[in-house]
């Protein structure tokens, strides 16, 4: 009784209250914030990891600024229905490169974090044109415009030195190649041996079905046949790293 008296003391006192209120909160921001500032890195360096190449990161501007991440989420939460459905569950690593990060909140379509190598290019390119041939239930908008739409590659080495300036790693052999590269992945029959050294895993195609040229359709479809596919998850063990 007698601790209970004593709160209620705090609990009328209405200045009381809120002094102590602000005391256990500082104390419990500091215990969470201070470590922080001794730490150089907050997120896991995961194998495999790499900047976007020059078309994948073309394709994630398009993808922002069609609002596909209103309707498709892109973290896997580690519920066993998630991991199940998707994949194995986000990595805070696999997002250090987006700026923004496209987690989102609100599933109105499936997931995307691990939408890579899932769907050939030709299904993206169908499904993007006319969503219900391929998904009947399907409530999305086509995209079919991207066909048309020749993707913008003047100003894409500024975009990589943007990017660099907030800690993605591009460096000048990056920057310096950033049209070539962008060109030459959606183009087999070209000189493709630069952009396999500098982006691992890039996926060469022309993944509109038309080589003549470059279009924002291409930018797309290779940024969405990325997602997810750097990690490899059958070495990497979310609780101790690599086997």
């Amino acid at each position: 009784m007698a601790l209970l008296d004593k709160h209620k003391v705090l609990e009328k006192n209405a200045t009381l209250l809120m002094v102590s209120s602000l005391l256990v909160v500082s104390i419990g921001g500091i215990v969470e914030i201070a470590p922080l500032f001794y730490l150089e890195n907050t997120i896991e360096k995961v194998e495999g990891m790499r900047p976007y190449s020059p078309l994948e990161l073309a394709g994630r501007d398009i993808y922002v600024r069609e609002g596909c991440y209103v309707c498709h989420s892109q973290m896997i939460r580690p519920f066993r229905d998630e991991v199940e459905r998707y994949g194995p569950y986000s990595l805070a690593a696999e997002s250090m490169y987006d700026h923004p990060f496209q987690w989102g909140s609100k599933r109105t379509g499936p997931d995307l974090a691990r939408v890579g190598a899932r769907y050939s290019n030709e299904w993206h390119v169908q499904h993007l044109i006319e969503p219900r041939s391929v998904v009947p239930e399907s409530i999305m908008p086509s995209y079919g415009f991207l066909l048309d739409a020749p993707a913008q590659i003047e100003n894409i080495a500024a975009h990589l030195q943007a990017n660099a300036a907030v800690g993605v790693p591009y460096d000048e052999a990056m920057i310096e190649n950033a049209q070539a590269d962008m060109l030459a992945q959606a183009d087999p029959d070209a000189d493709t041996s630069g952009v396999e050294e500098r982006y691992p895993k890039a996926v060469i195609a022309d993944f509109d079905g038309d080589p003549s040229r470059l279009t924002e359709m291409d930018a797309l479809v290779a940024y969405l046949q990325v997602l997810g596919t750097l990690v490899d998850f059958s070495t990497y063990d979310p609780t101790s790293g690599y086997r």
